[in-house]
């Protein structure tokens, strides 16, 4: 399936976004990428990217897109669970695990989170460590530290 691509700009950095017909399926901090200049013409991309600025605005809690993510069943089942945490809250990992109905797959959990293709939009940046603890994000603990602090004011 054909992808396309457009990038944006944020707060926290430069996002890809990457899209098929069918589907957003990726946001991604990058280093390697300007913003676009032009405009997105896929209807997944034009709405990422529309919501995008809208929750850096502070105008969105829940993102209405149609997700496409590309993995395992146990990392789309992480994924499904992660956007059933609201916005401004968190969950430990081990809550992520025994909420999945596999306890004892904490750093199973921790895996898939950090394979998470949809930064942001599938927010698992709300996970967060035994102990409050801000461990493991795969675009950097400082944005996640930054993103848990914008929700939660």
């Amino acid at each position: 399936m054909v992808e396309v691509t457009h990038v944006i700009g944020s707060p926290l950095g430069v996002l890809l976004l990457v899209a098929s017909a069918t589907g957003l399926r990726r946001v991604e901090f990058t280093d390697d990428h300007e913003p676009s200049r032009s405009v997105a013409t896929n209807p997944h991309l034009v709405a990422a990217a529309r919501q995008l600025g809208e929750y850096f605005a502070g105008r969105r809690r829940v993102f209405d897109l149609v997700l496409e993510p590309q993995g395992t069943a146990f990392q789309i089942a992480a994924w499904k669970l992660l956007c059933t945490i609201p916005y401004g809250a968190t969950i430990t990992y081990g809550e992520q695990a025994t909420a999945m109905g596999k306890p004892r797959a904490v750093r199973a959990v921790g895996g898939a989170n950090g394979r998470n293709p949809l930064a942001i939009v599938v927010p698992c940046h709300r996970v967060i460590g035994a102990g409050g603890k801000l461990t493991g994000y795969a675009s950097g603990v400082d944005r996640k530290a930054w993103l848990l602090e914008r929700e939660q004011k």
